[in-house]
C-alpha cells in the first residue's frame, strides 16, 4: 500500500568532523549494516527528540513555578508521598488537590 502523505522535501547539509570521529561513525555503522549517513542521520533525529522534550519540560516547569508564585496553590511533600505510596502499592488513586 502506498502512503498518500506527501514527501518531505530533504536538503543536503554539511557538518565537519574530525577524523576519528569519521572512522567511529563508520565502524558503527558498519557493524549495524547500515551507511554512516543513516547513522549521523538517526543520530541527529533522536538528539533533537531528546532535546525537545527536554525543552517542554524546561516550560512547564517554568510555568508552574510562575503558577505557584501567582496563586501559592501546592501539596505537601507528605500529601504527594501518600499518593505516589498508594500508586506503588497499584491502588488507582487520584492525585491530591492544591491548596493554598
Amino acid at each position: 500500500m502506498m502512503s498518500t502523505t506527501p514527501a518531505i522535501p530533504v536538503r543536503p547539509v554539511a557538518i565537519k568532523i574530525d577524523a576519528e570521529t569519521k572512522e567511529r561513525v563508520k565502524r558503527l555503522a558498519d557493524a549495524r549494516q547500515r551507511s554512516p549517513h543513516w547513522l549521523m542521520r538517526e543520530a541527529i533525529r533522536q538528539y533533537v527528540e531528546r532535546e525537545e522534550k527536554r525543552e517542554a519540560f524546561r516550560q512547564n516547569a517554568l510555568q508552574a513555578w510562575q503558577d505557584f508564585q501567582a496563586r501559592g496553590l501546592h501539596v505537601s511533600q507528605k500529601e504527594a508521598d501518600a499518593w505516589l505510596a498508594r500508586l506503588e502499592a497499584g491502588k488507582d488513586a487520584e492525585p491530591p488537590e492544591c491548596h493554598a
